[in-house]
């Protein structure tokens, strides 16, 4: 897992950006925003980390929309690889997750 506390710098790939936004209607802002509120839930993806290490970030933005957010770690970069509104599932087990802090 990785420490919130690491994260501060971000590196976009501009085709991800787009659809992010075009697709999710989840913006470049609202995704780094996400990163510096808490609580932030921090998982790695196991599944989809074959070739480099991926990270699944559940959090809010500043209008409280919460989003899953996947990633992976450029050396200290962030690198976003999408983002979305949380499903269901993932808005409960967040509200779990944060009722035990």
């Amino acid at each position: 897992m990785v420490s919130s506390n690491e994260l501060k710098k971000f590196q976009w790939d501009h085709g991800n950006e787009r659809k992010n936004a075009e697709k999710h209607d989840v913006s470049k802002e609202e995704v780094e925003q996400t990163f510096f509120n808490q609580p932030l839930l921090l998982l790695e993806d196991k599944a989809h980390s074959q070739d480099e290490q991926r990270f699944h970030a559940l959090g809010k933005t500043n209008s409280n929309k919460k989003l899953h957010i996947t990633f992976t770690m450029r050396g200290k970069f962030i690198r976003v690889i999408s983002a979305r509104s949380m499903s269901k599932k993932e808005r409960g087990f967040y509200e779990k997750a944060n009722s035990k802090i």
